[in-house]
């Protein structure tokens, strides 16, 4: 199965946002994927199969408990794929970035003369 096959249930997408925070049983998993997609365990133990089987995703027994987690290596070769799409979104980011800097600046620069203008209001009264 190709990754992006994969990455595109939205299920399994969700999976691997869970177990992004860490190591997760698949308990844990079944409880928030049934609450959030309404799909059964065994529909879930399919995803978590399917994750496994295609090395996006461990799995460790501890004691009854089975233990999942992210397997890195998948998603780095799925980042290597994006890496000659980047140009497409990259400049805009940066130009967002600044964007964001110089409304963060005139922010500060307004609420530093807003201040200065109080003190000098406060001395001219006193």
């Amino acid at each position: 199965m190709h990754a992006f096959d994969v990455l595109g249930d939205p299920v399994r997408r969700r999976i691997l946002e869970l177990l992004a925070d860490g190591e997760l049983s698949s308990g844990a998993v079944c409880e928030v994927i049934r609450e959030e997609f309404g799909i059964s365990q065994p529909a879930v133990s399919q995803h978590l199969r399917v994750l496994r089987d295609n090395g996006f995703a461990t799995v460790r027994p501890q004691g009854t408990r089975r233990l999942y987690a992210v397997r890195p290596d998948a998603l780095r070769d799925v980042d290597a794929w994006l890496d000659r799409f980047r140009s497409f979104w990259a400049p805009p980011l940066a130009a967002l970035a600044t964007e964001v800097a110089r409304g963060r600046r005139r922010r500060r620069l307004a609420a530093e003369e807003e201040v200065t203008h109080t003190q000098d209001d406060e001395r001219d009264s006193a």
